[in-house]
């Protein structure tokens, strides 16, 4: 299975092989004029990362611009990595996370307190990259990507305090990283994506209104690929916030702990998910658990509930 899908307009998907899954985390290439990389992965990545872009003709001296959508580690773990194989890229991220790039030791601490000894297997390490090469954006900025063509950047917190959405000038594809959620190509489900200590329902809900705004012809999900359904997939983003939020709700009104709120959150919606059935492929459905794990999203809701 190669890791590296031509999606057209010079723009091709790299399954990262988070973890040696595939399907979990997907990076983008834009090979213009000016050769972009729309996540890199996590930092144990990196190697997959660099033997795609090498696949499609990028070499170390190539790669104009190294974009984040946000510096969560399964997004921005291989930045540091990636920076070191190819010196001339520019790396761009939101203000808000341009300092844990430059330093990610605050980030690492707080990563190994949520993930444990599991954030070696799953992520690898964030290492740090020289300041002088990180440009940080504000509520919009702009990546040149040549011949005209560029990548705009939109603040759109929720999900993350340091989250923007990318949008292509030349073919309207909107790089949504987890803002509007976790998109299941195997059974076409949306899961949202609530993690603490960010997730903020009204903020979330705000992004996905200037998502919509921008018209975009086609979302890209950070997980997992291309979706061509805009109107629709915003909605049921919209949708499964709204949903998990007012079930968690619940569930903290009646003081339950995170183990009760998380299986009566699973029990109302698991049903809501293709990839959940019981006759689904279970390779999928672990996939889920990585990707969008229940208890991740309840215990995001929960804090949000509990620091209002």
């Amino acid at each position: 299975m190669d890791s590296i899908t031509d999606l057209g307009n010079d723009v091709f998907e790299i399954d990262t092989r988070m973890a040696g899954y595939t399907g979990i985390t997907a990076g983008y290439l834009i090979r213009s004029d000016r050769p972009c990389l729309v996540e890199t992965g996590a930092g144990n990545s990196a190697p997959v990362v660099r033997d795609a872009l090498a696949a499609a003709g990028i070499g170390p001296a190539d790669l104009a611009t190294v974009v984040v959508t946000h510096i969560h580690l399964d997004h921005a773990g291989g930045v540091g990595d990636i920076a070191e194989m190819f010196p001339n890229a520019e790396i761009v991220v939101h203000e808000k996370g341009a300092r844990h790039l430059a330093d990610p030791s605050r980030l690492m601490r707080s990563a190994r307190m949520v993930w444990g000894d599991a954030l070696d297997s799953l992520f690898g390490d964030l290492k740090p990259t020289d300041a002088v090469r990180i440009r940080a954006v504000e509520e919009v900025g702009e990546v040149d990507l040549g011949g005209g063509r560029r990548l705009e950047s939109h603040y759109s917190p929720g999900h993350a305090r340091h989250h923007v959405g990318l949008l292509d000038s030349l073919t309207g594809d909107l790089y949504v990283g987890d803002a509007a959620g976790v998109y299941i190509p195997e059974t076409a489900d949306l899961r949202p994506a609530t993690p603490p200590p960010d997730f903020d329902l009204e903020t979330a809900l705000a992004s996905l209104d200037r998502f919509r705004a921008l018209r975009p012809s086609r979302l890209l999900f950070s997980h997992f690929g291309p979706v061509d359904l805009v109107d629709e997939t915003l909605d049921r983003s919209t949708e499964e916030l709204r949903l998990w939020v007012e079930l968690v709700t619940e569930a903290h009104d009646q003081r339950l702990d995170l183990d009760h709120a998380v299986a009566m959150v699973r029990e109302r919606t698991d049903d809501r998910y293709r990839a959940l059935a019981p006759d689904a492929d279970p390779e999928v459905a672990q996939k889920v658990e990585i990707i969008s794990a229940a208890r991740n999203n309840v215990a995001g809701i929960m804090h949000a509930l509990e620091t209002r």
